[in-house]
């Protein structure tokens, strides 16, 4: 692809956010949580006759909040110098807390940074980040409480018979349902493929020790939040006496470095979940993949596929990052360039700049909610 050589700066111009009410196609629960809708939060960044689009899976408010104070911090930053709007941002946000919607808005509007900045240099943000890999590896992620056994199992089984090579089902809401449900899952997939389980911290220590011991015999390798991901002391007991072939998961609800530096100290998990959506967008994302590496450990990426498949090509430390349900599904409605997968991977668009991401406004339209 031919590149551009920068001689001038270019200044933030506009930062626009709208958000978005999609319908999930049946209702859908986990351990701790039930849901019939998902929130998607988009926004654009413009420069230089260019725009960069991000976005979060958030509560309308985070757009409120991006309109009503992030645009106002970040006008007029060189487009160029994405960090320097992170910090602007970051600093703005102090005194309303950190965690959760403020980060949320944070990372939004990072991410249409990023997008914004590759494509004022005509690249790929992958190649803008340096590729360490073609394509991410992918797990397929669903199998919800809600779903009975014939729906989990051909969910599970459609993305192994499209290459994908581990798949994650919700358990949690039943522990004695949990185990015969991930002996159908085990049916459905046969014994090729990994299975990784996720109880959202619904169980009890005891209860997770105990479920453990019955999904080994299922070829279970992946245990995400088996107890509360507030427990460290649990999650630890956890790692440290669960079967050996089984890894413990957790970090998804980290919006800082330091609960992702607290967890990892705690020696709480063996694989490091990280949101882009959520810890402060792109370069949250990799400032925490940059800590997980220097406690020896990889990082998977939660949810949002199309948005964290270029920032994981940019990573070593990477393990097979999440390919949510409603997610995947959402973005291939609503962005056209979502990322599909191939191999079991997602690999970027090396011909499309930026995260090669264009959002469908009339499509998106009966969608919109006030903000």
């Amino acid at each position: 692809m031919q590149t551009t050589t920068r001689s001038v700066e270019a200044p933030i111009e506009t930062i626009e956010a709208a958000a978005f009410s999609i319908p999930t196609d049946a209702h859908e629960s986990d351990g701790t949580f039930e849901w019939d809708k998902t929130t998607l939060v988009v926004v654009k960044a413009c420069a230089a006759d260019e725009t960069g689009l991000g976005y979060s899976y958030a509560d309308a408010a985070t757009a409120k909040l991006v309109q009503s104070m992030l645009a106002d911090v970040v006008l007029g930053i060189d487009a160029f110098n994405v960090p320097a709007a992170w910090h602007q941002m970051v600093q703005a946000i102090r005194n309303l807390g950190r965690p959760g919607i403020a980060s949320m808005a944070i990372s939004a509007v990072d991410a249409a940074l990023w997008d914004l900045k590759a494509r004022l240099l005509e690249l790929p943000l992958v190649t803008l980040l340096g590729a360490v890999r073609q394509g991410a590896p992918i797990y397929g992620s669903g199998g919800f409480t809600s779903y009975s056994d014939a729906k989990l199992q051909e969910q599970l089984g459609g993305w192994v018979a499209q290459g994908i090579r581990q798949v994650k089902m919700k358990i949690g809401r039943d522990p004695g349902a949990d185990r015969s449900r991930v002996v159908a899952a085990r049916k459905a997939i046969g014994n090729g493929a990994a299975l990784y389980v996720d109880a959202n911290g619904a169980y009890s220590r005891k209860q997770a020790l105990a479920q453990a011991e019955v999904f080994r015999e299922q070829g279970v390798t992946w245990f995400e939040e088996p107890v509360s991901s507030d427990d460290l002391e649990g999650l630890r007991l956890i790692r440290d006496r669960a079967p050996a072939s089984m890894e413990i998961a957790a970090g998804e609800y980290g919006y800082d470095l330091y609960y992702f530096r607290r967890m990892l100290e705690a020696g709480a998990v063996d694989v490091l979940q990280v949101d882009g959506t959520r810890a402060a967008g792109i370069t949250g994302f990799l400032q925490a993949a940059a800590l997980a590496a220097s406690h020896g450990l990889d990082v998977s990426a939660h949810c949002a596929p199309s948005l964290h498949a270029h920032p994981c090509c940019a990573l070593a430390n990477v393990r097979p990052m999440e390919f949510f349900h409603d997610h995947q599904r959402i973005e291939g409605m609503l962005f056209d360039g979502a990322l599909t997968p191939s191999d079991g991977e997602l690999r970027p668009d090396l011909s499309r700049p930026g995260m090669g991401l264009e959002f469908k406004h009339a499509d998106a339209e009966r969608f919109a909610i006030s903000v």
